[in-house]
Formats: C-alpha cells, structure tokens, sequence
C-alpha cells in the first residue's frame, strides 16, 4: 500500500495485479509483489530513488529487506515471432488493457482499494479452475511456457484446468520445443515441489506435454514388468513418485526416473519381460536430461547417482565391506535420499515400504559408518610414503595413500603401519 500511495501522491495510478492479488484471495503467502501503473520508467524512477531499473520491459525493481517488489507501466503486447518473447513492447493507456495481456484469469485480477475483477478470476479461484483470458489458443501461441504454467498452477494449487484452455494446452503443445531448457526446468521443479507432484506428472502426461520434456519417461506407458510388479513401467514411475517422502525436488524426480531405463533395455526371454542393466541406461538418459534442461552441476551429477545405483543388494549375507562401497559410491551425505528412493521404488511396485532386510541394512549402514576413516585416518601418512620411496612431494605421494585407503575400506583389520609400509612399496 506503501507503493501505491506514492504513485498516487505523486499523480499516478498504482495498482498490485497478478500472483500476489491471487494469494492473498485465497489466504496464501507470497512472494511475487508486482505492481502495475500508468507512469514510465523514468517516472517511477522519480518516485522511487532507491530502485533499480535494466531490462526490456519496463520493469522498475525495488529491492527491500522485506523482499523483491517490481513495478510495470501499463503495457500490451503485440506479435510473437519465438512463442515466447514479444517482438515489440507497447505501453497501455489503461488498466484493462495490461490486465487482458496476462495468462489466466485467476492472475489477471488488481487491487487498489477494491478487487479489479474483469475477466471473473475470483469466480474462477472459487471454482478453482484454471481458464486462459481470453482466446486460449492465443495465449499459449503468444507463449509457450504458458502451457507448463497452466499445469503448475493447477498442481500447486490443487485446481482443475478448464476444458477450452486444457483443449488448447493439447493442441499446442508442440510448441514447448520452442522454450528454453531453463524455463521448463524452472517449472518442472516447482511441480515436482508442489503437495502433489504425482497429480502434476499426471496432468503433464494428459495434456501431452511430457511427452515433449521427458519421452524417454513416458515410453514406458502400457510395458509390462514381471514379477512382484503389479504396474507397467510408466504407471510405476508415477507410483514411486507419489510414495517419495523425501521433500526434495531432486530426489521425487529421481523416484520418478529411476525406471527411465528400462524402456530402451527391454527384451522377452522364455515370453517374460526383462530389463538388464536398465539402472546403467537410466542413469545416462537421466544425466542427459539434466543437461538439456540445463541443472546445476550438482544437481546432474547426484540424480545421475540416485538413478544409476538405486539398485543396490540388501541381501543379509551382503559383507561389510560391500556397505563401505554403497557408502562411498552414493556419498554418506547422500544414503538417506538413496534410501527414500528405493522406499518409493519399492511402494511403487505395490509392496510394502519396507522388509526386514531393507531395515537391516539401514542398521549397517549406520554401524559401517562408525568405523569408515578418511584417508587422514590411515597408519601412515605422506612422509612415510616419501621417506619409504626416497621420493620428493608429488602426485605420486597422493595416487598411493589413496590405493591403501581403498585396501583398508575393503579390511579395517589392514590399517595397521607395518602392513601398509610394505604395501607403499609393492604399490609403487
């Protein structure tokens, strides 16, 4: 109210529109204050020392310990030549014309004193639909991401999309070849986050828009699995992914692909289905996908992890040793989401969440981890490889200390000085 009481002292229209009009009808936090107003740039800079103001759009930035807000003149769009970005920007004379520009109508609402309603958003919010303003196809033409949006909106906030706009969604859909990478990752993160992101997948699948972000995924549909496995391979995915506990985007999506494999593995023996070294495959194609949508490094590297070894023996006749190689090949920071994925993979198939085996080595886990020292923690260190090989500081020094971690990861018992002194020189 602050910003748009020094709008209007300072003869302007101020209006809050979109998200934040939105959350605050249904009683929702957020994080989105846009404004809009009939005042340039150059105006609301006047008006607005502290902001910032570098971009294509208008959009004067205000940035405060309480958050982000963003001001932007009245604008409307014209044509659309990459069904993302407009080629021109057109600045409005009115209020009505920058709402008829947005995406839905439960986002094309305002508010001054009163609600600025003239597409019936707050109809919509209370029938909890999700309908394009104005001419559906129009607006997924105009942009694309808008055809991920409409099904984010509607998983996060447990909505329906209505039948012209999810109509229109299909029809379009091959347009999202078009967006960048980024974006819908941007979205598919905020599905996966969501209360429900098997609801998400879902309604990705049904609008035919999984079918362009993740194929590999959705050529699993109507394969069958032998076995303990009540699902084909696609209704299976989505199932573990509905189990997953684990509140982090990255691993739900994990669940969710750690089967990608075995579409691409799949072959017939003795008239039952197979899929040998599909967790291999998996992992390659959900590395691929996270370059394509361009994940941090971190991020690619740890789902490539959690869907290559999401097979793991939990035999009771499995060695110690065999637990200190699961810990380092997954990373200890990294064994509970490991865990959580195989629990979701396993409630996914349609058997319980867990067995006493799948609990016993959880109890290894945690035991094998009391006693895995670093490399710091061997019986001998640098200067005995140096004073045993006469050698001076080096890579070389490093390459073998590692080679006798390794030896004792396999037998603790090994970890004694006068063993790995011999060993230093049979190594090198």
């Amino acid at each position: 109210m602050d910003i748009i009481k020094r709008l209007a002292d300072a003869g302007f229209e101020g209006y809050l529109v979109g998200g934040a009009v939105r959350d605050m009808l249904l009683k929702r936090p957020t994080k989105d204050w846009d404004y809009t107003t009939n005042a340039s740039p150059e105006k609301i800079l006047e008006i607005f020392p502290e902001a910032n103001y570098d971009n294509a759009f208008g959009t004067v930035a205000i940035v405060t310990d309480d958050g982000l807000y963003e001001i932007t003149p009245y604008r409307k769009e014209g044509k659309y030549s990459d069904a993302r970005h407009p080629d021109v920007i057109v600045w409005a004379k009115t209020l009505e014309e920058d709402l008829a520009r947005r995406d839905f109508t439960v986002n094309a609402m305002a508010f001054n004193k009163t609600i600025i309603d003239p597409f019936n958003g707050q109809d919509d919010l209370k029938n909890k639909l999700i309908r394009c303003v104005g001419v559906p196809d129009d607006r997924f033409k105009e942009d694309a991401l808008r055809l991920m949006r409409a099904v984010r909106f509607a998983t996060q906030l447990g909505f329906t999309i209505e039948e012209n706009t999810f109509a229109a969604i299909k029809n379009n859909a091959k347009l999202l070849e078009k967006i960048s990478g980024e974006r819908i990752r941007d979205e598919l993160i905020k599905i996966l986050s969501a209360e429900f992101p098997g609801d998400g997948i879902k309604l990705l699948y049904n609008a035919e828009l999984l079918q362009v972000i993740i194929p590999e995924l959705t050529a699993g549909v109507g394969m069958p699995q032998p076995g303990h496995h009540i699902y084909d391979v696609f209704t299976h995915s989505i199932k573990a992914l509905e189990a997953c506990d684990n509140k982090s985007w990255l691993v739900r999506l994990a669940a969710l692909l750690h089967d990608v494999g075995k579409p691409a593995t799949y072959k017939e023996r003795d008239g039952k289905p197979t899929f040998y070294s599909h967790e291999t495959i998996g992992g390659a194609i959900a590395r691929d996908l996270a370059n394509r949508l361009h994940f941090k490094k971190e991020d690619r590297e740890k789902l490539y992890m959690l869907v290559r070894w999401h097979m793991f023996s939990v035999s009771e006749f499995i060695t110690d040793a065999a637990v200190r190689r699961f810990i380092r090949r997954v990373g200890v920071e990294n064994t509970t989401d490991m865990l959580d994925v195989r629990t979701a993979d396993r409630i996914g198939s349609g058997t319980p969440a867990t067995s006493w085996r799948h609990e016993d080595f959880k109890r290894r886990i945690i035991k094998v981890q009391q006693h895995i020292p670093s490399v710091t923690d061997l019986a001998v260190d640098g200067n005995d490889v140096m004073k045993a090989l006469g050698i001076l500081p080096g890579p070389k020094i490093g390459m073998i200390l590692n080679k006798l971690f390794e030896e004792i990861m396999e037998d603790i018992s090994k970890n004694n000085r006068e063993y790995l002194l011999n060993r230093i020189k049979e190594i090198a």
